[in-house]
């Protein structure tokens, strides 16, 4: 089954496809936006169909960030990805940013317990707590550097995400650290989808109020919700 991944939780604008069946990505296309991923989205996704060899109709499901991230950037994700679900009678498949990340640094760091932590201004942190196993065991919620340094000074933490060396400086201390970064790479939504299988509808994770409007064309009606 090929897989149609979209990430627009930060300042990327990225798709890919990937072969679930072997474990494979077939091809990507990457923008580094900022903003504009409305104007943007459609054309990247043609473009990975094209490197991939593939078309809308070779899809068996669609992958998208959900977030915590940019709000109208995850608007624009989750409503393109479950407008073409919807089109092509695919499942759509939700993967937060936190724990696309927290996979990541288990790459890095194998059987280690991790915490993923994106800066959300504000002197707070979004984070969420997986386990050797990367189930997660607390959040995705938002908390306080002071809990955050709390949590991976107790449990000797791999830390992951925007926040990781704020923590990490805050407690004074060395940890293991995996991507820094605000979002994963592309590929790791589309193996993650691929091993969750379909659920609920994907929809936006706000872990808190939006700091800007939505981009106009891509807001989802109460009723989607």
């Amino acid at each position: 089954m090929n897989v149609l991944a979209i990430d627009c939780a930060a300042s990327l604008c990225a798709a890919c496809v990937y072969d679930a069946a072997v474990g494979r990505e077939l091809g990507r296309s990457v923008l580094d936006l900022g903003k504009g991923h409305a104007e943007h989205l459609m054309a990247v996704i043609a473009e990975a169909l094209k490197v991939g060899e593939t078309d809308y109709a070779g899809l068996g499901a669609i992958a998208v960030s959900v977030g915590p991230g940019s709000f109208t950037g995850l608007r624009v994700g989750v409503s393109t990805a479950r407008g073409l679900a919807l089109a092509l009678k695919i499942p759509a498949i939700g993967v937060t940013t936190l724990e696309a990340l927290a996979a990541e640094a288990a790459v890095a760091f194998p059987g280690r317990a991790v915490l993923a932590a994106l800066d959300a201004g504000r002197d707070e942190i979004h984070a969420a707590l997986y386990d050797k196993a990367l189930v997660l065991t607390y959040g995705p919620a938002v908390t306080t550097l002071a809990d955050a340094v709390a949590m991976a000074t107790e449990q000797s933490l791999v830390l992951a995400g925007t926040a990781a060396a704020q923590i990490a400086a805050s407690a004074a201390r060395t940890f293991d650290i995996g991507p820094r970064t605000a979002t994963a790479d592309i590929v790791t939504y589309a193996r993650l989808a691929s091993a969750k299988g379909e659920g609920e509808r994907p929809k936006p994770l706000y872990l808190r109020g939006a700091d800007a409007k939505p981009q106009a064309g891509f807001i989802l009606s109460r009723q989607q919700k």
